[in-house]
């Protein structure tokens, strides 16, 4: 049994049959990709997981307890971070009041941004953030607004925020979405650096060198439904994929 199990999952929106049948594992300290064309479900896919929408039929277990039904900053709670397509910052605080942020939810439950100031006394949160930053090579960005940074750095920052609370599972929308190849080849070995840890991740990414580069499974899909899952290499070269994916044209 996987730290993710996704069984038999089905999404509509009126007439749009969005999810059908859906049924995924996810093994616990592995890099699972989920690709497919635009529209294939993928973000509908991932919102299922964090409860932002709510299947119609089937369930979504993490680490034996059902996600279904719980409010998002409950499973948050329980361990499953997102990063979003587009970074979810606070662009007018400094890099380091954006991780304090995260830092005290994940210890309280429960934070608002009217209570930034009651950071300042927080000595153990104000400790483990700044470490966090260092360890993503943002120390010296510390007291940076966040608005300021570079679409690279913000997915940095954004990165940090979600590790602070310590996650099993970490989500990943699109990670490299907008950025340029050089941010996103550094980002890509941040992504490395963090799943050497034993960080569980699921990515959603249209960059087939990301995606190759780090997956060690892929689970395609097409118009809502998988229509292959193995090993990069096998997935590669799957002429579905191929078909589905790119019109026949090789990956």
């Amino acid at each position: 049994m996987g730290i993710l199990e996704v069984q038999n999952v089905n999404k509509r929106f009126g007439g749009l049959k969005a999810l059908h049948e859906v049924n995924l594992t996810v093994e616990e300290g592995t890099v699972h990709a989920i690709i497919g064309p635009n529209g294939a479900g993928k973000s509908t896919l991932l919102n299922c997981f964090v409860g932002r929408l709510k299947p119609d039929t089937g369930s979504v277990v993490f680490n034996g307890t059902s996600l279904l039904g719980l409010k998002p900053h409950e499973i948050n709670q329980a361990g499953v971070s997102r990063v979003f397509q587009t970074p979810e910052i606070f662009g007018n605080l400094s890099c380091f009041e954006n991780v304090m942020i995260p830092a005290f939810a994940r210890r309280d439950g429960s934070f608002t941004l009217n209570a930034v100031s009651r950071l300042s006394g927080e000595r153990s949160i104000q400790e483990k953030a700044m470490h966090m930053l260092e360890d993503l090579n943002m120390g010296d960005k510390a007291g940076v607004q966040a608005d300021q940074l570079s679409r690279g750095d913000k997915r940095r920052l954004e990165l940090a925020m979600c590790l602070v609370q310590e996650p099993k599972l970490l989500l990943l929308d699109e990670p490299t979405a907008g950025m340029s190849r050089g941010d996103t080849n550094t980002t890509v070995e941040l992504l490395r650096t963090i799943a050497s840890r034993g960080i569980t991740m699921v990515v959603i990414e249209h960059d087939m060198h990301v995606v190759f580069s780090l997956a060690q499974k892929i689970t395609v899909l097409a118009q809502g439904t998988p229509i292959a899952e193995g090993l990069p290499q096998d997935i590669k070269g799957d002429p579905r994929v191929q078909e589905a994916y790119l019109g026949g044209a090789h990956l």
